[in-house]
């Protein structure tokens, strides 16, 4: 398998909506109900366009070559594009906003100072089909790398339950749970994590 990273673009919008539906659908079943799914679905989860717009949201185009035909090992020799498909997507922040979509209400735009603030990891989802392989700890890698690139020197996000596994694994502690609402009524729970320089 090859993965590789580049900042997402408007037109990948509608493809990355139905990732991120996938992704909430299947991989985050085993810690919310279908109902927190769909609200979040509704109002938290989702494509940010401010991300994309900032230059700063990235997707990872993954594909598979290790079991091409001949046929497709010339085709893809003719048009080298061909094959990849996006298998994930997240980004780094530079404005407060700690978490939410285009239709989430709590955004906070305003720009962070790199000098005290951290950086916002955000909005990271991974396709049913390419999970666990790696996917999202190529975009973190990538996320980081640029944030610091930008001056920043520590990050924190919003995780979900299920990616709090991925970036627990990657250094980030919990500062604090969150109960997020939702508009059908209920809260779905994330974890406020946090990645500071070592001393």
């Amino acid at each position: 398998m090859e993965i590789r990273i580049r900042k997402a673009e408007a037109a990948d919008i509608s493809e990355l909506r139905r990732l991120i539906e996938a992704s909430v659908r299947e991989l985050q079943a085993e810690d919310y109900t279908p109902a927190q799914m769909e609200g979040a679905l509704e109002s938290v989860f989702g494509v940010d366009s401010q991300l994309i717009a900032d230059g700063t949201y990235l997707v990872a185009e993954a594909r598979i070559v290790d079991a091409l035909s001949e046929a497709e090992t010339t085709a893809r020799r003719k048009n080298p594009g061909s094959g990849w498909v996006i298998a994930g997507c997240g980004g780094w922040s530079k404005r407060k906003t700690l978490y939410g979509s285009d239709h989430w209400t709590g955004r906070e735009d305003t720009l962070l100072d790199p000098k005290r603030d951290a950086a916002k990891i955000r909005a990271f989802f991974i396709h049913p089909a390419w999970a666990r392989r790696g996917v999202g700890s190529k975009i973190l890698a990538a996320c980081e790398a640029a944030a610091r690139a930008a001056g920043f020197t520590s990050y924190e996000m919003g995780a979900t339950l299920t990616g709090a596994k991925l970036f627990g694994a990657k250094g980030y502690l919990v500062v604090e749970n969150i109960e997020v609402p939702l508009k059908n009524g209920l809260t779905l729970p994330i974890m406020h994590m946090a990645k500071r320089p070592r001393d």
